[in-house]
């Protein structure tokens, strides 16, 4: 494993969230993104091929793997949130929360990320999807 693949994923699970175990065969969520060009997440059953398959998916959207970070990775997928962060400069990306019980859960924590009177510099922040434990994506309406 080269410096920059370690690097990855040493970074992805310093940012590991703890979740309930889920029945399923999917051992958790990952979510790579590349700023202002998009991102990828997938399950899988590993945090290493998971976090692989996230920057894959990313690359495709992106044009190269080098631009994607893994951003999160959760054992234990359960509800996972995607919220749009736009800086007072006009820079923007995404940020992401997972591993929760349920969607209520995962938009509260959202809502929490959100909480701009923690955020300095910030011009806006909100939540703009959630993913089920399966990892599919539902946009949001205004929630």
């Amino acid at each position: 494993m080269n410096l920059r693949k370690c690097a990855a994923v040493l970074s992805a699970a310093c940012l590991m969230l703890g979740g309930a175990a889920l029945p399923s065969q999917a051992n958790g969520i990952a979510f790579a993104y590349a700023p202002e060009q998009g991102g990828g997440v997938c399950v899988g059953e590993d945090a290493a091929s998971t976090i692989d398959c996230a920057r894959q998916k990313c690359a495709e959207r992106a044009g190269s793997i080098e631009d994607c970070a893994p951003m999160a990775w959760c054992e234990g997928p359960g509800w996972s949130a995607g919220v749009g962060v736009m800086h007072k400069e006009g820079i923007h990306w995404s940020e992401f929360t997972c591993g929760w019980p349920s969607r209520e859960a995962a938009l509260a924590a959202a809502k929490v990320r959100c909480d701009l009177s923690f955020r300095e510099n910030i011009d806006s922040c909100s939540a703009g999807v959630v993913y089920d434990p399966e990892g599919n994506e539902i946009i949001l309406d205004d929630e």
